[in-house]
């Protein structure tokens, strides 16, 4: 069984209320659920859709086709009626998204009193709500299937939570951020739990006095991070220089999403990994991972802290719009890793140092320390060697290999269940791990959202294998891959 609900509707009609309230309660009933965000920057009007699909097995993804279409206005409609399947219904009429809640609720199966304790959960306009529900659910009178409760226990969480979680876990000091989709609900997340976690959140007035604060505070030993979008990052890349040289720790998160430029500013896409891996001017040592869903996010997190305090460099959290605001249903606690604070209040600089950090043009010096940081770099190598590096899913033994990074991972997950394919998931992005014995002599298929396949070009240069053209299955529409399309690519493609 597997089953997608879409949620249509103009901003500020309630789709996303409408599909997090289905989505806790099929948790709660024991089911897997995933539901992805589609909408325009718009306070407004327009048209936003949630796709939510549902399972007794685990999901990660959505498909192309829908099985229920809850439409909050009749452009829904007009739009998406090209997905329905051929037994699909759809929701219509001038009626509120609670009302809609009733039906869904009713077409499930499901008890009333399930509806009923996310409309408490909501603590607003209780009475209205319940009434409109009350109303859908009693005039339906289909039914898709029956919602039984499953033994499984699990929580809900998408991946900016994940990343705010693993650097609360971490010992978070400080978190400095300007709103920038779609980072922004980093900020708004630990902002909310700041008091109760003994950290500080500040929001100032753009990136460049983010990231500079972040450093000055890192220097007086706190554990410090920032977050934000490429264009964001792009104005702090001067100051990733000076972290690099000056030896202290900062954490990075850099959610993704279709640029040059604003791009589209609401949308997925994996355009900034060549930024994240060379911005900055000169030679410094970094580490940059890449999560692949909310459990993840939070391990990865806390291994970029301890690389950072570590080895006192800038460690980037890599991850996008799509991974970053869709919902996972997790199982499986994460791995938080120690991190000890090594920094205090002493002299730094910007140039070129000696013993006394006192700017210096001597040769020596300048060799002695660019020596010293390469030999940094060496051992930031092998200390990455005691972790999961990356991620073997599918066929062991399989000639057909996917390999991909990020948020693609679940849509590749939901796609090779039945497929003999081998499915290698990279971690960590830089150091970059020993992958050239799992795809030497295979056939290799790269899974990336963007347009020239960066993750192509940086497995080639690491490995030297190439992946042939027609083997790279690129999306590059600010839209995230879906199952089964995907899983049509794949068998187009495997011997």
């Amino acid at each position: 069984m597997r089953y997608n609900i879409l949620f249509g509707g103009p901003a500020g009609t309630g789709p996303n209320i409408l599909t997090h309230i289905l989505g806790e309660a099929l948790v709660e009933q024991g089911y897997y659920v995933f539901y992805s965000r589609d909408y325009q920057s718009l306070i407004r009007g327009g048209h936003n859709f949630n796709v939510l699909t549902f399972s007794e097995h685990p999901v990660s993804s959505n498909d192309s086709e829908i099985d229920i279409l809850v439409c909050l206005d009749k452009n829904t409609e007009s739009l998406h009626k090209e997905k329905l399947k051929e037994k699909a219904i759809t929701l219509k009429d001038n009626n509120s998204n609670m009302y809609f809640a009733g039906r869904v609720f009713k077409l499930l199966s499901m008890d009333f009193s399930l509806l009923d304790k996310q409309l408490k959960k909501l603590e607003k306009r209780y009475d209205e709500n319940i009434k409109e529900s009350k109303k859908g659910y009693d005039e339906e009178t289909n039914k898709i299937c029956e919602i039984k409760p499953q033994k499984i226990k699990s929580y809900f969480m998408n991946g900016n939570q994940g990343i705010s979680q693993g650097a609360i876990k971490s010992g978070l000091d400080i978190y400095y951020a300007y709103p920038m989709t779609p980072a922004t609900s980093v900020l708004s997340e630990l902002a909310e739990k700041q008091i109760e976690n003994n950290y500080l959140v500040l929001e100032l007035e753009n990136e460049i006095s983010v990231i500079n604060a972040a450093i000055g505070s890192s220097m007086t030993g706190a554990k410090s991070m920032v977050g934000t979008s490429g264009g964001g990052f792009d104005l702090m890349t001067e100051s990733l220089s000076l972290t690099g040289i000056a030896e202290i720790p900062l954490v990075l998160y850099l959610a993704q999403r279709p640029g040059p430029g604003t791009g589209v500013a609401t949308y997925t896409g994996q355009g900034d990994l060549n930024m994240a891996r060379h911005a900055g001017h000169g030679e410094f040592q970094r580490t940059l991972f890449a999560p692949g869903d909310p459990k993840e996010a939070q391990e990865l997190t806390s291994q970029a802290f301890y690389f950072s305090q570590k080895y006192k460099i800038p460690s980037i959290i890599l991850s996008d719009k799509h991974l970053g605001e869709s919902l996972y249903t997790l199982i499986d606690s994460p791995k938080i890793i120690e991190s000890k604070k090594t920094n205090s209040l002493t002299r730094y600089n910007s140039y070129e140092k000696d013993s006394e950090a006192s700017a210096t043009e001597d040769p020596e010096i300048i060799k002695k320390n660019i020596e010293a940081r390469k030999q940094k770099q060496q051992q930031i190598i092998q200390d990455s060697k005691n972790f999961e590096q990356y991620k073997i899913y599918g066929i062991p033994s399989s000639k057909n290999v996917i390999v991909s990074y990020g948020s693609p991972k679940g849509a590749i997950l939901d796609a090779i269940m039945d497929l003999d394919i081998k499915f290698i998931q990279v971690l960590h992005l830089e150091p970059f791990p020993e992958i050239k014995n799992e795809i030497q002599n295979k056939n290799v298929i790269l899974v990336e959202n963007n347009a020239t396949g960066m993750f192509a070009d940086l497995i080639a240069e690491k490995t030297g294998i190439f992946i042939d053209e027609k083997n790279k299955i690129l999306r590059y529409d600010g839209r995230p891959f879906l199952a089964d399309e995907l899983k049509r690519e794949f068998q187009e493609r495997i011997k």
